[in-house]
């Protein structure tokens, strides 16, 4: 039950054995140009305005000195979003369900800002392991403790989105699975009960989404 249960998940295609449901995530070089070769529509506005509120946001976030660099958030914003919603579609592979993509985009983007921090503001990297204030005696526990959660920061990053991706199609395949020994009125039900999940998954690929991109945009702040 579970293996064909967690199959959903599965990157393999079936074709001589390749994992070519990977090339879903790459949809979007195919999709998004397009807009640059017609006439603005409304989805394209709504697109544009929307990144020009995650860019100004992000700009408060990282200040003055980082401005310049809310289009790699944005982007990411735009990346987990998409593929996201691409999961949500029947017969779709969920490349944001998997590990390997989602650690693949958050451990770069912390090893990056570690890099960046330690080489650069040597001085402040040591002093954000002691916060202010903290005792003579508790500096050592500190200054572990700090270290252990600053590690985990991409794990936690990769794990959240991972997660919230993956119970959401869980939960709808085995809703999904009880249809065919249920009765009519109970299955009027199911169907209500899966549009509304549907809902709420819709909800969380776009909440997910900015989860990521603000936590890694809140990271680079730390190290100007």
């Amino acid at each position: 039950m579970m293996a064909s249960l967690f199959s959903i998940f599965e990157p393999s295609s079936g074709l001589m054995e390749l994992e070519l449901n990977w090339l879903s995530t790459f949809l979007g070089l195919v999709f998004l140009p397009y807009i640059y070769w017609v006439s603005p529509s409304r989805w394209s506005v709504v697109w544009y305005k929307l990144n020009m509120v995650l860019h100004q946001e992000f700009s408060n976030i990282l200040g003055p000195k980082l401005q310049s660099s809310t289009i790699i958030f944005v982007s990411l914003f735009s990346f987990i979003v998409f593929n996201n919603f691409l999961g949500l579609l029947p017969y779709v592979f969920t490349s944001s369900s998997h590990l390997v993509m989602t650690l693949g985009l958050a451990l770069p983007l912390w090893l990056t800002f570690m890099i960046y921090g330690w080489f650069n503001h040597t001085q402040h990297m040591f002093a954000h392991l002691v916060p202010q204030g903290t005792p003579v005696v508790l500096m050592p526990f500190m200054v572990l403790i700090e270290s252990i959660s600053n590690i985990i920061r991409p794990g936690t990053l990769a794990v959240r989105l991972m997660a919230n991706m993956m119970a959401g199609h869980l939960l709808l395949t085995l809703l999904g699975g009880t249809g065919p020994s249920l009765t009519s009125y109970f299955l009027v039900l199911l169907f209500v009960a899966q549009v509304l999940l549907l809902l709420l998954e819709f909800a969380v690929a776009v909440i997910q989404s900015y989860v990521f991109a603000v936590l890694s945009t809140l990271f680079a702040s730390e190290i100007n």
